[in-house]
C-alpha cells in the first residue's frame, strides 16, 4: 500500500479517539448489512468523486483494488457517474483513479 497522506496521520495521531470513532463507525456501517467489501468500496468511490474529494477517490480506489476490484470496475464505476455528476468532474475522477492504477 503506498503512504497515506500526512493529514491523514496527522489527525490519525492529534485525536486519537476521534480516528478511532470514525474506524469503529466504518467498520460497523459495512458489518451491518448485506453489502459485499468490494462493492462498498465502489459505492464509496462513486461518492468520493461525486463530492469531488480526491484523498477519498485515491483511498476507495485503492480499497476497492485491494478487496478484489478489477482496474476496469473502478474506471467504470466512475464512467456510471457521467451523466450524474457531469464529464468534467467525471474526468477529474478518472484523472485520481488513474494515479491509483499507476502505483499499481
Amino acid at each position: 500500500m503506498s503512504k497515506l497522506p500526512d493529514q491523514y496521520l496527522s489527525i490519525k495521531k492529534r485525536f486519537k479517539s476521534y480516528f478511532r470513532a470514525v474506524e469503529n463507525l466504518g467498520k460497523a456501517v459495512r458489518a451491518a448489512g448485506p453489502i459485499d467489501e468490494k462493492t462498498s468500496h465502489l459505492i464509496q468511490l462513486a461518492a468520493a468523486a461525486a463530492v469531488k474529494s480526491e484523498g477519498a477517490v485515491h483511498s476507495h480506489a485503492r480499497r476497492a483494488l485491494e478487496a478484489g476490484a478489477k482496474p476496469e470496475e473502478v474506471q467504470h464505476a466512475i464512467l456510471l457517474l457521467t451523466n450524474t455528476i457531469g464529464f468534467p468532474n467525471a474526468s477529474a475522477a478518472l484523472s485520481w483513479v488513474d494515479d491509483v492504477l499507476k502505483q499499481q
